[in-house]
């Protein structure tokens, strides 16, 4: 039997060389590979289902829990969202290749930038099975190669995937290698990802805390990662009620299983005893456990009482952490304090405030009226994303196209000397 390590390292090497023949490729082969791979998902969608109904016979055996059941579940909904993805990605500029911020020197040269590729990328993720397509998808047309390693709950699902995006490749002469699968799910083939940062040039995890601390804390490689979406809804003294109702509401139940799904509401004290009612009538009705401050207990008397514990949860559950404010300045810093540095969002109809909030929240997103749901490359209009980073370097929110790029310094000259 192959070492893993050894196969790993085989596979990493042939989607380097993938990655250099991928610099010849033209924009509209890409294009056309992307759209061919919507045309063969929907094709074969059948197929795909099928394969994904085994892996949730399997997972549900295991015992896995409701949220982990939710991101490994594909539909014909969800399937036509994936081809919707790819359309979108081929519709969106290709940003290889694109130069800017040149300048004129007074000896002529010209002196610029050329957005380029990262290299090969290793995406580790667990249960989506979209996620093979989205980062393939962002990969190919950003000019990277990619090394997927899917979690064992999808395998057979991520199979079936794979092979129509390598049928997609080849079809529009495309080098195969590009998108390559490991067929291993042990925690060794994570591990032998991590040490090869001579093939492999960023690592991108998609999974739990576990995971990705995991991945952080034993590579060799770059990381581009988020460990948690502990997000945050304010609703100001100056905010609309419909609005601070609705966008509270949508940003806990419209999904619990997501990393922009909303994990504390604050709230600003002029406004608790009229807003937590109606909010407390519209979370009973989805079920939803409320924890709550002293402050918050004494509007909504039949709650638990909030530990410190419940600031710093992720809970991808029907709990929600309850805080009342005395002030923006306090909200904000229990944010800075206590997030993650997702998502988080302040309804208001205050300029001044929703300008403060903006500057003054460390995160990766910040909204102003609108859900915390809203933070994905889909909705970013990204076309997807490979994942999204609560890092500051090198790239920050949701990772698309540009974030799978960097620049390079190019010099044109007319046979200058260094004098």
């Amino acid at each position: 039997m192959q070492n893993i390590q050894e196969y790993v390292r085989q596979t990493a090497a042939a989607a380097k060389q993938a990655f250099y023949a991928l610099a010849a490729s033209s924009t509209a082969q890409k294009n056309a590979a992307l759209l061919r791979m919507s045309e063969l998902l929907k094709h074969h969608q059948s197929a795909v289902l099928a394969a994904n109904a085994q892996d949730m016979e399997q997972a549900a055996a295991k015992g896995l829990d409701a949220a982990l059941l939710d991101r490994l579940k594909l539909t014909e909904n969800t399937i036509e969202s994936m081809c919707e993805g790819l359309r979108q990605i081929a519709a969106l500029p290709d940003p290889v290749g694109e130069m800017d911020e040149f300048r004129i020197r007074p000896n002529g040269l010209q002196i610029g930038k050329m957005r380029v590729p990262l290299g090969v990328i290793g995406i580790i993720y667990e249960s989506r099975p979209n996620v093979t397509v989205d980062a393939a998808a962002l990969c190919l047309k950003s000019g990277n190669a990619c090394v997927l390693r899917g979690g064992s709950e999808a395998f057979n699902s991520n199979i079936a995937v794979a092979k129509l995006i390598t049928q997609a490749l080849a079809e529009n002469s495309l080098p195969a290698d590009a998108v390559r699968l490991i067929e291993n799910t042990s925690r060794e083939s994570v591990g032998a990802m991590l040490q090869s940062p001579d093939l492999i040039d960023v690592i991108i995890p998609r999974g739990g805390k576990s995971l990705v601390a995991r991945i952080a804390a034993e590579a060799r490689v770059p990381v581009i990662k988020h460990l948690d979406g502990i997000c945050h809804v304010y609703i100001d003294r100056a905010a609309d009620t419909q609005k601070a109702v609705d966008i509270a509401f949508n940003a806990k139940t419209s999904r619990y299983g997501t990393c922009n799904t909303m994990e504390t509401l604050l709230v600003h004290e002029s406004r608790a005893a009229e807003i937590l009612p109606l909010l407390e009538k519209k979370y009973a009705e989805k079920g939803v456990e409320l924890r709550g401050c002293e402050r918050t207990l004494a509007v909504l008397k039949n709650i638990k009482a909030a530990t410190e514990e419940d600031w710093r949860t992720e809970y991808l559950a029907p709990v929600l952490a309850v805080k009342t404010v005395e002030s923006m300045a306090e909200a904000i810093a229990h944010i800075n304090m206590y997030g993650s540095h997702h998502t988080d969002s302040i309804v208001t109809e205050s300029y001044t405030d929703a300008q403060i909030f903006l500057r003054m929240v460390d995160s990766a997103s910040v909204m102003v009226n609108a859900s915390t749901r809203f933070a994905d490359g889909f909705e970013y209009g990204l076309g997807a994303e490979i994942g999204i980073s609560t890092d500051k370097i090198h790239v920050r929110g949701p990772v698309g196209l540009h974030g799978l790029t960097s620049q390079k310094w190019v010099v044109l000259g007319n046979g200058q000397v260094r004098m």
